[in-house]
């Protein structure tokens, strides 16, 4: 692949026209990255038709619509009184004078809409179309002057999208991109690469639902592609593994430490827990480096494991290393293994970007000296300037989050190290193997003892209110609440619920409500945590969106409301619930679902409810996950994959696992490794 091409696969988005730094720290938040190459693997989820028509009479509720209107006056919204506002109605004619009223529900942009629609004026409206008392158009996608109206699509892709993210930015950037390509691709000599790229193409301009299915000529191309990329990187993997050069010498046990740390664990572990600890202990006595990833649901103890593990790693005078996705899981991690390493007279420390100046340089003394046994960390771990004495085992924790060459750059600063992977995210047992090909796999299947089951329910939007009195009454006994929405601020093209919506409406019923989101910069929104986490805090609620998914261990947290809960992916929302319950107390989850909840957002909720068992969950997501309905790939719950769907695809992992297998690695696997971000370390 040409450096050309290279970099401007790897350009910021910010440098995109008409991106900047704001909107690019968005896209990160949604696809995972904030490269070109990160929007190329962001594929849209669905084909929207926009047929256009001059009378709403022929139109059946629920259809997208274009359709040209008469604006006849304007009903500004106002407030009901306790948090609610009537919506803002600009009142219509289409062409055969019938009434259609277009409506909007935040008030904030009401200037904006009045002056966007002026009386008297025609416009080309595109939306969904509403049978209400009369026929309406709920915040409509598209509004231009009549002269303007070939800017509104006939069929427009849509994109999986997030907060502050419309779908006019995605097109926009999309066009931007594709417009620049071609030029990167002339003179490429890799057909492949150009048949490639070519797929991507059709795949970002859809022109229905049919190009974007599964069994689709450019969608089986992209997703065997992707499945060679990954099977490569595990067999090289699996090769660097078992290579006569990377035989290790054993450790000698110099310390006898973890018999003190049985002793001192305020608990007895699980029948489960202790099996994975044997799989663990036996594979570190190999002269092979250990590759395991240890499956466990939330709250399943994986963390007391992976300590296990580095006790015995430390028993040889060796180091771990263990990587977390976020400064705050990190500093919970650190939190809780600390008071243990203190009890035992291991040296634990935690390094994350945060640390600056001495004391970062005091850190970086003591674990490059070996004095420090075990640190907790983010990406800072394989910073270049962090060296280790002697470093024996890296643990990752969330696996999904970390991309194979991200964890081999970690491994890269020991000598062959042990690996050992943890996610609370269980991948379907009937396809462990083929996403984990290079990895052992332990299961940690039980919950610690006296811990009881989630009782969680639905409810619709509209009771609200009684909601809140239900909560007044479990906050009386001493409860504390998440309240987690999937947007940060009002959109008016998104009518879902907002997190700084909701804290006004909660400060008018609780004198203590907490707000967390993303665009909260990381030392407002960790003081925030930290103070709902105290338990002698006044905080009795915590609004936010799903930065709270993983990172904060609350006790004294009973109850989690999840709105809109129909827009998130099963797995997500299993991540979500699992904020509660982590004590002996009976906890709950309220699933609050909207107006326009499709049958399949209810089946999903019903299976939160019947169960709370991760795997089950997990071998339903994959039978009925329907990828246009999901925020993102990242929370779907499965490895990221971009462009396969594991109930479709099975005969491509089967395929693309022999080639892998008969194909020696050659330019055009690099290339995609390099794209797909598969890559491994071919020296380690």
């Amino acid at each position: 692949m040409k450096r050309e091409l290279i970099d401007f696969l790897n350009t910021d988005l910010q440098f995109i026209k008409g991106v900047g730094p704001v909107l690019a720290a968005r896209f990160e938040d949604v696809l995972g990255g904030r490269s070109v190459r990160d929007f190329l693997l962001h594929r849209p989820s669905y084909v929207r038709a926009r047929g256009i028509t001059d009378s709403v009479l022929a139109v059946t509720p629920g259809d997208t619509i274009t359709i040209p209107l008469l604006i006849k006056s304007h009903k500004p919204g106002g407030s009901f009184g306790r948090g609610r506002r009537r919506p803002t109605q600009i009142i219509c004619n289409d062409k055969l004078n019938n009434t259609v009223v277009i409506q909007f529900f935040n008030a904030n942009y009401l200037e904006y809409w009045l002056k966007k629609l002026p009386i008297g004026e025609w416009r080309m409206v595109s939306g969904k179309l509403e049978r209400a008392s009369r026929p309406t158009i709920n915040h409509p996608d598209f509004i231009e002057e009549m002269q303007n109206a070939a800017k509104i699509p006939a069929a427009q892709a849509i994109y999986p999208a997030g907060e502050g993210l419309t779908q006019k930015i995605f097109a926009n950037v999309r066009d931007q991109i594709f417009t620049i390509l071609p030029e990167k691709l002339r003179g490429e000599p890799t057909e492949r690469t150009r048949e490639f790229f070519d797929a991507l193409t059709h795949i970002h301009y859809p022109e229905s639902d049919a190009d974007l299915a599964p069994n689709a000529t450019y969608m089986v191309k992209l997703a065997y592609s992707e499945l060679f990329a990954h099977q490569s990187a595990i067999c090289i993997s699996r090769k660097n593994r078992t290579d006569e050069k990377n035989r290790r010498v054993v450790r000698p046990k110099k310390y006898n430490l973890l018999d003190n740390f049985w002793a001192n664990l305020p608990f007895e572990m699980t029948g489960a827990q202790k099996r994975t600890c044997d799989e663990i202990f036996a594979d570190m006595a190999r002269t092979t480096p250990m590759m395991r990833l240890v499956q466990g649901d939330v709250g399943s103890g994986k963390t007391i494991v992976a300590l296990a593990a580095a006790i015995k790693m430390a028993e040889s005078g060796a180091q771990t290393a263990l990587l977390a996705p976020t400064d705050t899981l990190a500093q919970q991690h650190f939190a809780k293994l600390k008071p243990l390493c203190d009890k035992i007279g291991i040296v634990c420390d935690v390094l994350t970007g945060r640390d600056k100046g001495t004391l970062r340089r005091e850190k970086l003394i003591s674990l490059r000296s070996g004095r420090t046994r075990i640190v907790v960390g983010t990406h800072a771990l394989f910073s270049t300037d962090v060296e280790y004495r002697d470093l024996g085992l890296v643990i990752v924790d969330e696996q999904h989050r970390f991309g194979v060459s991200q964890r081999e750059a970690l491994r890269a600063k020991g000598t062959n190290p042990d690996l050992l992977a943890l996610s609370a995210t269980p991948i379907p047992r009937t396809l462990s193997m083929t996403i984990y090909g290079d990895m052992d796999v332990s299961v940690i299947n039980e919950k610690p003892a006296g811990r009881l089951p989630i009782k969680t329910t639905k409810l619709p939007l509209a009771r609200v209110d009684a909601l809140v009195g239900r909560i007044a009454a479990q906050i009386a006994t001493g409860a504390k609440v998440f309240w987690v929405c999937p947007l940060v601020e009002d959109n008016p093209d998104n009518p879902a619920t907002a997190a700084e919506s909701r804290h006004e409406f909660l400060r008018q019923y609780f004198p203590t409500v907490g707000l967390c989101h993303g665009q909260m910069d990381k030392k407002s929104r960790d003081a925030v945590m930290a103070r709902f986490a105290d338990n002698d805090s006044d905080m009795q609620i915590l609004v936010a969106t799903t930065v709270i998914e993983v990172g904060i261990d609350v006790p004294r947290a009973t109850i989690i409301v999840i709105e809109n809960a129909e827009r998130f992916g099963l797995a997500a929302l299993h991540q979500l619930r699992g904020r509660v319950g982590r004590g002996n107390l009976q906890s709950y989850c309220v699933l609050v679902y909207g107006f326009s909840t499709t049958d399949d957002g209810l089946k999903r909720l019903d299976v939160l409810c019947d169960t709370d068992d991760g795997f089950v969950i997990a071998e339903q997501d994959l039978m009925m996950r329907g990828v246009g309905e999901l925020l993102g790939t990242r929370q779907s719950g499965w490895v990221q994959y971009h462009f396969v769907d594991y109930r479709e695809h099975h005969d491509l992992f089967k395929l693309a696992s022999r080639a892998a297998r008969e194909n020696a690695p050659d330019s055009w696997t690099d290339d995609l490794m390099f794209i797909f971000d598969r890559g491994v370390n071919l020296g380690a």
